[in-house]
């Protein structure tokens, strides 16, 4: 049974709606990828605990996402391997509440940020920031690390400052949330375990087919958010006013890509020393191209 587990984007609903994964003859399961974020649940998340240490833990669906950085680093360490034959990107930022003093990217010197330990926020923050602060100034707080535990302290004011992407980043701004700088990040599949390639090529053709629609029609489809925000915030979202999130490009994740995100890991010590620049694009990513 092929397992699928969103990464908070609308293209796997819309080939389940438009009956995608099934003309492609895929046997498939949908797996709750956010429900365990609910605030309104009892979930207690070790600090420092992110998306690179799930891959090192070991995921059940043999075909998920994170950011790119992340995926890179955990394919380069044998955790599995990276998908090549696509990417995508998502719209991400750095939120604070609509009365903060804080006004421009300078502003955020010393100002805790919540954001996910290893994970997109992670690294896109920095990478954002670095523009405008000395590495030094930019403070990074990893206690609210999952997705609708940060956005749940950015609503309760318990947060100064929070990175967001996709679907909370929609909510945040409706919500009058102020955006102080862009994040935007890339994020690659990881192949897990053993997967059918010929699932996985299945897959992969539903969600081009479903991209599509949602490029011509976007108001058609973000509604879905709906299927994976915690109830909390159900009464309060308007997806009419949301955009269409992550998009997926189906173009290479390179060679190029994968040394230029080794270096950049490397150099801003995310990572102990071993766990990248080792420059192993062949051994740590696959391509199923015919």
């Amino acid at each position: 049974m092929f397992r699928i587990a969103p990464h908070f984007r609308l293209q796997e609903w819309v080939a389940e709606e438009k009956g995608y994964f099934r003309a492609e003859g895929l046997d498939y399961e949908f797996r709750d990828s956010w429900g365990k974020d609910d605030p309104g649940k009892t979930h207690v998340v070790p600090d420092k605990f992110g998306a690179y240490q799930t891959f090192e833990k070991g995921r059940e669906e043999g075909v998920s996402c994170a950011c790119h950085w992340t995926v890179n680093a955990a394919a380069a360490q044998g955790h599995g391997k990276l998908y090549a034959d696509c990417y995508s990107v998502a719209p991400a930022a750095v939120f604070v509440p609509p009365d903060s003093p804080v006004r421009s990217p300078q502003d955020l010197k010393g100002v805790p940020i919540s954001v996910g330990f290893q994970s997109g926020s992670h690294y896109s923050t920095i990478q954002a920031l670095e523009q405008y602060l000395k590495p030094e100034d930019i403070k990074l707080s990893f206690a609210d690390g999952i997705l609708f535990g940060r956005l749940q302290k950015l609503v309760d004011r318990e947060a100064p400052a929070v990175a967001l992407f996709s679907g909370p980043y929609y909510f945040a701004e409706q919500l009058g949330f102020r955006k102080i700088i862009d994040t935007t990040f890339m994020i690659t599949t990881m192949l897990s375990g053993n997967p059918d390639p010929e699932d996985v090529r299945k897959y992969m053709r539903a969600l081009r087919r479903a991209q599509r629609d949602i490029d011509l029609r976007p108001e058609r489809y973000t509604h879905y958010y709906r299927k994976e925000f915690p109830a909390r915030f159900l009464d309060q979202m308007d997806t009419r006013r949301w955009g269409p999130g992550e998009r997926i490009v189906f173009e290479p994740y390179t060679r190029e890509s994968f040394d230029d995100s080794q270096r950049w890991i490397a150099e801003h010590g995310i990572f102990d020393d071993g766990k990248v620049g080792s420059g192993r694009y062949d051994e740590s990513t696959v391509s199923l191209q015919p």
